[in-house]
C-alpha cells in the first residue's frame, strides 16, 4: 500500500527554507514544499538553512544553521547573551524593521483571524529609544559552578542565564542586579534551588521611578531569615543615592509564582513614586504598573484621543486594573466607572484616585460578565466603553453586554493581536465597526505589541436585522 507523504520534512534533516513573515513569538515563519516551518532567529525575506527538531502534522520547528540570503533589516544583536536568553526575541532586526513587522502582525491578525479588511491600521508608535526602557526587573537567581547567577531564563527552560547588564532595563535596575549578585557571592548567601527546594534567594526585583529616580529593591526569599541582610542594605545605600525602599518578600511555596503572600520593609518606604502624564502613583512590590513609563503615557493618550470625550460623557472602563486608564479618562469625562475582578488592584485604584484628587471615578470589584450588566441595569448608560482585557481577550458575555448597552464608541486596548481580532469580529457583527487601529510598541526588542482600536456604533447590528 502506497503511503501518502503529507509531511515533507524529517526530524534531524536540514532544509533550505524561505521565510515569509514573523510569527506571534518573533520566530521566522517559512515554507518548505508548501509546509509551514518555524525558525527562531530567521527574518522575513531571508532564505535560510535550518535543521528540523520537531515535526507535527501541520508544522515543524527548526534550528537556524546558516543564512543563505540575509534580510537588509538584519543587525547584530546588542546583548552578548541574546542567543541564549529568552527575554528578548527581536534584537537581530533593525528597530524600523521591528516596527514594520509589528504593524504587519496586527494587520494580518485582523485579516486572517477576524476577516476584517479595509481598516485603517496606523504606523506603529515606536519608542524614542528601544533600549533601557523597563522600569521593573524580576530576575531569577540560581547557582552555577559554586557561584550565584542572576538573570533571565534561557528560552523555553528554567536554566538561568547570568546577565551582567540587561540592555532593555533602566540603569538603576542593572545596578541593583550587580550589587545583589556581588552580595550573594561575597557572603555566600545561597540561591534557591527549585528542584531540591533548598537555598534562600529566589528572585531579585528592582523598580525605578522613571520621573522621580527613586529605586526599590525587593529580595524574594524562600525563608524569613536571611543572613547578612544588614550588609546588603549597606552596600545598596552606599552605591545607590536614590535608594528609597528595600523590601523582602517571603515565598516558601513550591511554585513558579514569583511573589509570596508576605512582604516586609527592611529599609525606607514600602513604596516608590512615579508619574504618567499629570498623574502620580504609589508603587509597591506587588503593584501593577506599566513597565515602559514613556510608552504607557503615549498609549493612554491615544486611548483618551479615541474616546473623544467632551466633558459630559459617562464612561465604563472594563478590566480597569489599578485604574491608570480610568484616571486618564476621568480628566475629560463627567463620570468613569472602573470594573476589575482583582481585589488588590481595586484597592490600588481607589488609592490612586484619592492621591490624585480624582472624585469622578468609581471602582467596582467583580467579574465584568456580571458587573457590566448590573451597572447598566442600575440605569447607567455609558457613552463610551473602554476595554483593556488580559491576553485571553474578552469573554463573549462581556462583548454581548457591551453591544446591548449601545455606547456610541468602544475603545479596545489589547496586548494580543489574535484575541483582539477575534473580539473585533464579534463586535463588528453586533453593530460596532472598527475604524482606526493604532499599534503601540510598549516592549521594544520583544515580540509583544499593544494595540488601541476605535470602534463606532453603526445604525444596526447583524443581530438586530434578524
Amino acid at each position: 500500500m502506497k503511503q501518502h507523504r503529507s509531511v515533507p520534512v524529517v526530524k534531524g534533516n536540514t532544509y533550505t527554507i524561505d521565510i515569509l513573515r514573523l510569527g506571534s513569538s518573533g520566530e521566522g515563519v517559512g515554507r518548505y514544499e508548501n509546509f509551514t516551518v518555524f525558525v527562531r532567529g530567521a527574518l522575513p525575506g531571508e532564505t535560510v538553512q535550518a535543521k528540523v527538531d520537531v515535526v507535527k502534522k501541520q508544522y515543524a520547528t527548526a534550528i537556524l544553521q546558516d543564512i543563505v540570503t540575509p534580510s537588509p533589516q538584519r543587525v547584530e544583536p546588542l546583548c552578548p547573551v541574546y542567543a541564549q536568553c529568552g527575554g528578548c526575541q527581536l534584537q537581530h532586526i533593525s528597530y524600523d524593521g521591528e516596527l514594520l513587522e509589528k504593524h504587519g502582525q496586527v494587520r494580518d491578525a485582523l485579516e486572517r483571524i477576524g476577516h476584517l479588511t479595509g481598516i485603517d491600521v496606523l504606523p506603529t508608535l515606536g519608542a524614542a529609544t528601544p533600549w533601557e526602557y523597563r522600569n521593573k526587573m524580576q530576575f531569577p537567581a540560581a547557582a552555577a559552578k559554586g557561584k550565584a547567577v542572576v538573570g533571565c531564563y534561557a528560552a523555553g527552560s528554567h536554566r538561568v542565564i547570568d546577565v551582567a547588564s540587561c540592555a532593555i532595563q533602566k540603569a538603576g535596575n542593572n545596578d541593583i542586579l550587580r550589587i545583589v549578585r556581588q552580595w550573594m557571592n561575597d557572603y555566600h548567601v545561597p540561591a534557591y534551588n527549585e528542584q531540591a527546594h533548598t537555598g534562600i534567594v529566589r528572585h531579585v526585583m528592582g523598580r525605578v521611578g522613571v520621573r522621580t529616580g527613586e529605586l526599590m529593591v525587593c529580595l524574594v526569599t524562600a525563608q524569613a531569615d536571611v543572613p547578612h541582610i544588614a550588609e546588603l542594605i549597606g552596600m545598596l545605600r552606599e552605591e545607590l543615592p536614590k535608594l528609597t525602599s528595600v523590601v523582602q518578600n517571603i515565598n516558601t511555596r513550591r511554585t513558579n509564582v514569583i511573589l509570596g503572600p508576605e512582604t516586609k520593609v527592611l529599609y525606607g518606604s514600602p513604596t516608590i513614586h512615579d508619574s504618567i502624564g499629570p498623574l502620580t502613583f504609589n508603587i509597591s512590590a506587588q503593584s501593577f504598573f506599566q513597565v515602559n513609563s514613556e510608552q504607557a503615557q503615549r498609549l493612554y493618550e491615544k486611548a483618551l484621543e479615541f474616546a473623544d470625550l467632551q466633558g459630559h460623557e459617562t464612561v465604563a472602563d472594563v478590566y480597569c486594573g489599578t485604574g491608570t486608564i480610568t484616571l486618564f479618562l476621568a480628566q475629560k469625562a463627567k463620570k468613569v466607572y472602573g470594573i476589575e475582578i482583582v481585589a488588590p488592584a481595586i484597592r490600588d485604584a481607589v488609592k490612586n484616585a484619592a492621591d490624585n484628587g480624582v472624585t469622578n471615578a468609581e471602582f467596582i470589584l467583580g467579574d465584568a460578565v456580571e458587573k457590566l450588566p448590573e451597572l447598566i441595569k442600575s440605569g447607567v448608560r455609558p457613552d463610551v466603553i473602554v476595554l483593556d482585557p488580559p491576553r485571553a481577550g474578552c469573554g463573549e458575555p462581556v462583548l454581548e453586554a457591551i453591544a446591548q448597552s449601545q455606547p456610541k464608541r468602544v475603545v479596545y486596548v489589547s496586548c494580543n493581536p489574535a484575541t483582539l481580532a477575534r473580539d473585533l469580529a464579534y463586535l463588528n457583527d453586533h453593530g460596532y465597526q472598527p475604524v482606526k487601529v493604532q499599534p503601540v510598541d510598549m516592549f521594544p526588542r520583544t515580540h509583544h505589541v499593544e494595540t488601541v482600536v476605535l470602534l463606532i456604533r453603526v445604525k444596526e447590528s447583524n443581530s438586530e436585522k434578524v
